[in-house]
């Protein structure tokens, strides 16, 4: 379902970032400004950027085989790194350059009314891909701060759509404040200030998404909820003297790895002790379908304690 969604909020984020690239290209063109053809630049990235997660999204759906037994769901994460990464080069690098060039050889907007209406348009576009990505995160975020929902989301083509249409928008308002600027007060240094400012933006907002997909990459445990959850109908499960302990790492948004150590109750046989594992996996993956993969581990706390990493 969280894979679903996303791609929706990125079909919708593609579509309107096409349109205004392809028009914020053309206003620059006819007025000469950079700020506008840094948002310009902007934007194609993040059309790139929507068409890198389907590829995502796409190879993360495969089937698992022989080489790859837990599946290719962590390349979803490996491409909104990657997203990341180009929000900081393309995006940022080349507002910083436009920038640093208006600056230093300034030029005087031609026809501003072009570039404000432009921005109008682009506003109300990136405004609704903004409000179908801000939708679909409120339904995940429950009663947590939004910040506080983005450092524990494990679906980053979301986060990443959202938090690209908010750099956007920001975007949107610097270029304007910066076209009005340098055509009022006749300081065409001004829309290079402007387009340096965009940059920032760019870079802040990228080295975030960077951090929150390399910590998916790399492997982050289920939310508290998912935890609380698989313990709950872990202990209350028959011939379960105790749950030793629990691991679990998130491959994509939907699927999850669980490793479960129980010590069942000693009058157990081996076969009994076979029965319910199977009849608690059985439980867990009906309870929480993005289970793709349990071991269950009958084993003494004591050697649970001996053999398990209890930190520094």
């Amino acid at each position: 379902m969280a894979a679903g969604s996303s791609k929706t909020v990125i079909y919708a984020a593609l579509a309107g970032n096409l349109l205004i690239a392809i028009t914020k290209f053309g206003a620059a063109l006819w007025t000469g400004s950079s700020a506008m053809l840094s948002e310009g630049v902007h934007s194609l990235v993040d059309t790139g950027n929507q068409g890198l997660l389907l590829y995502g999204h796409h190879r993360a759906s495969r089937p698992p085989d022989e080489r790859h037994p837990l599946g290719f769901g962590r390349e979803l994460y490996f491409w909104s790194f990657i997203v990341a990464l180009l929000v900081f080069a393309l995006g940022a690098g080349v507002s910083l350059y436009e920038g640093i060039q208006q600056l230093g050889e300034p030029h005087p907007i031609t026809d501003p009314v072009v570039n404000y209406a432009v921005i109008a348009f682009s506003v109300v576009f990136e405004g609704v891909s903004w409000w179908i990505a801000l939708q679909e995160f409120r339904k995940t975020k429950g009663d947590l701060s939004y910040f506080q929902a983005f450092k524990r989301s494990k679906n980053a083509p979301l986060f990443l759509v959202l938090f690209e249409d908010t750099a956007a928008l920001i975007g949107l308002a610097i270029a304007a404040a910066g076209n009005f600027a340098s055509a009022h007060f006749e300081m065409p240094e001004l829309d290079g200030v402007a387009s340096l400012g965009i940059s920032l933006v760019l870079a802040v907002t990228a080295t975030m998404l960077a951090r929150e997909s390399k910590e998916l990459l790399i492997g982050e445990p289920a939310g508290p909820r998912i935890s609380s959850s698989i313990m709950t109908i872990a202990r209350a499960h028959d011939g379960v003297e105790r749950v030793n302990g629990m691991m679990t790492v998130h491959l994509s948004p939907d699927e999850i790895v669980l490793a479960l150590s129980i010590e069942f109750a000693d009058p157990l046989n081996t076969p009994g002790i076979e029965r319910r594992v199977a009849s608690l996996e059985a439980n867990l993956r009906k309870a929480h379908p993005e289970l793709i993969t349990v071991f269950i581990k009958p084993q003494a706390r004591e050697q649970f304690r001996q053999f398990s990493y209890h930190g520094p």
